[in-house]
C-alpha cells in the first residue's frame, strides 16, 4: 500500500466554446491551496465500526477567472483513491461573496482516480472561485500507541500560495514533525498546529512531511471536544458560543482557513 498521497494533475474543462487543455488552464489559474492534515480528528459520518485510526484531509482551493468573459465549468481534481478505506466526506463551493456554501453533487472516476463537479455559479471575469473537499482514509501507520504518517504533496498546477497545516490530535504526546516548522510557520491556530507556507509552487513540485506521535486515547479529537461541550452545557444554562468544530466548512475573510464541518445535526 502506497502511504503517500499523490496529487498528479488538475483538469479544468470549461463548458464554453471548445478549448485546449492549455487554454483552459490559462482561463482558471490556481491562486491559493490550503491543505489540512488532521489525524484522529473524527470518523467518517457513515462509520459504524470505530475500531480504526482515521485520517481526515481537507483541501480548500481558490481559482481566478483570467478571461474577460463569465465561465461555468467542470472542475476535475485527482485524489488518493487507492489509499486504504478512502472515502469522500464533503464537497462544496462558494458564492462569489462567500456568503453561501453549496454542497455539490460530484462524480467519482475510480479508473482515473479523480473527483469532478460543475461550478454552482457563473464565475465572472477576474472573480475568484473557491471550493472545499474533505476526504478520509486509514493511511496512518499504527503500532500500539505509536502513530506515524508519511504525507507527500505533489503540486498539480502552478499555485501562487500553498499552505500545508498539520494538526496532531488532542492528547498526543512526543510529537515529532519533519521538516521542523520555524516559529514563524507555527501559526495555525493552536500550540499543536503546524503550518507551512510556500509561494510560487510549480506544477510537479513536491513537499514531504513525516509526523510521529504517541497517543493512548482511542476517541478522536472531535468526540473529546463534543463531550467537554456537553459537560459545560450541563453546568450552564446560558447559550454557548459556537466553536471551531461546528457549522459548515467556511472560508474566513481574506484567508483560506479550514474549519471542520459538524457532522451531527441536533
Amino acid at each position: 500500500m502506497n502511504k503517500y498521497i499523490l496529487i498528479v494533475s488538475i483538469i479544468l474543462t470549461i463548458l464554453f466554446p471548445a478549448k485546449s487543455f492549455a487554454e483552459n488552464r490559462s482561463i482558471l489559474s490556481v491562486e491559493e491551496l490550503s491543505i489540512q492534515v488532521m489525524p484522529e480528528l473524527a470518523y467518517h459520518p457513515n462509520d459504524k465500526q470505530k475500531d480504526h485510526v482515521p485520517l481526515l484531509i481537507g483541501y480548500q482551493g481558490s481559482m481566478v477567472n483570467n478571461s474577460d468573459q463569465p465561465q461555468t465549468g467542470k472542475i476535475e481534481i485527482p485524489l488518493p483513491m487507492k489509499e486504504k478505506d478512502f472515502r469522500i466526506g464533503y464537497v462544496a463551493d462558494y458564492s462569489s461573496d462567500l456568503s453561501k456554501a453549496y454542497e455539490i453533487e460530484y462524480i467519482i472516476d475510480h479508473e482515473k482516480e479523480t473527483i469532478s463537479w460543475t461550478t454552482s455559479e457563473e464565475i465572472g471575469p477576474k472573480e475568484r472561485y473557491k471550493f472545499v473537499i474533505e476526504f478520509y482514509s486509514d493511511s496512518l501507520n499504527v503500532k500500539k500507541d505509536r502513530k506515524s504518517l508519511q504525507y507527500k504533496f505533489k503540486s498539480f498546477a502552478d499555485i501562487d500560495l500553498v499552505n500545508v497545516t498539520i494538526t496532531p490530535p488532542s492528547k498526543a504526546e512526543k510529537v515529532k514533525l519533519s521538516p521542523a516548522p520555524s516559529e514563524k510557520q507555527n501559526h495555525g491556530g493552536g500550540e499543536n498546529t503546524y503550518s507551512y507556507l510556500y509561494q510560487n509552487v510549480k506544477a510537479g513540485e513536491e513537499k514531504n512531511f513525516t509526523l510521529t506521535y504517541v497517543r493512548s486515547e482511542s476517541k478522536p479529537t472531535y468526540e473529546l471536544i463534543n463531550s467537554q461541550t456537553n459537560e459545560i452545557k450541563a453546568k450552564k444554562s446560558n447559550s454557548l458560543a459556537i466553536g471551531a468544530f461546528s457549522g459548515v466548512s467556511i472560508l474566513s475573510a481574506g484567508a483560506l482557513t479550514f474549519l471542520f464541518r459538524k457532522r451531527k445535526r441536533n
